[in-house]
């Protein structure tokens, strides 16, 4: 227990150290946040409501993007440098290695979480309740369980520069079709459909909901639940394949 603990820290200190990390789940999500809230005129007849929506949106941005290519892209590189293999030769699990992954990145997506919350208050002022804050932080922390899931599938790759190519391709896509940049109601009728079956736009819709006074539907808890599983399959598939080679 020790060590998976040792190891979680570790985990931790060595994300904050990643410039990768800093820009992309907290720099780049607060910048869009303040271009589409206060320089791009949106038309929306209510601004106090946008303003939440697309903190919402941000915050769902940042943490999917830190667990699809974060916590993926690592893995490719720390295996093509020979330390799961040092792993191995160790006390410690196999399978505490990706626990300790997983809930280091957690831990990160906590920090994240808070830091885009207080820039939403401090560049619009944002206000809600207390519940309200909790329950969206809770929802973006435990809804983006599926994406560390997908952030593990995405470390099944052999290189470093496929991993990241492709954990990037499927980080827009997935934040243009899941209206995460924008109202999912002036998306074309095309990628409305395609956005309403992936998990992105659910676990941004579950966000939404909450600010709104609503509780996350059970149609988005239920793909996000069978997304899980489906990478969480995928990747130990693989995976024995890779060691069975």
């Amino acid at each position: 227990m020790i060590m998976l603990l040792n190891e979680c820290k570790i985990e931790m200190i060595r994300i904050f150290r990643n410039p990768y990390f800093v820009f992309w789940s907290l720099l780049m999500p607060i910048i869009f946040y303040f271009i589409f809230t206060k320089v791009v005129d949106t038309g929306v007849d209510d601004q106090e409501l946008w303003n939440k929506h697309f903190l919402m949106s941000i915050a769902v941005f940042s943490v999917m993007g830190s667990a699809i290519m974060t916590l993926g892209i690592r893995v490719v590189q720390e295996r093509s440098e020979g330390w799961t293999t040092w792993i191995k030769v160790t006390p410690l699990p196999s399978s505490s290695y990706f626990i300790a992954k997983m809930v280091g990145q957690s831990a990160v997506h906590v920090f994240s979480i808070i830091v885009i919350f207080i820039a939403g208050i401090i560049l619009n002022g944002v206000s809600m309740t207390f519940v309200e804050w909790v329950s969206s932080a809770a929802w973006i922390l435990i809804a983006s369980f599926p994406f560390l899931a997908l952030g593990v599938l995405v470390g099944t790759m052999k290189r470093v520069d496929t991993a990241s190519g492709i954990s990037n391709i499927i980080y827009l896509a997935l934040a243009i079709t899941g209206g995460l940049w924008m109202p999912m109601e002036i998306l074309p009728k095309t990628i409305q459909l395609i956005g309403s079956w992936l998990p992105a736009y659910h676990y941004g819709n579950g966000a939404w909901g909450i600010i709104r006074g609503q509780f996350p539907e059970f149609k988005s808890i239920a793909i996000l639940t069978v997304y899980l599983l489906l990478f969480m399959v995928l990747s130990i598939y693989i995976r024995r394949k890779q060691e069975a080679v």
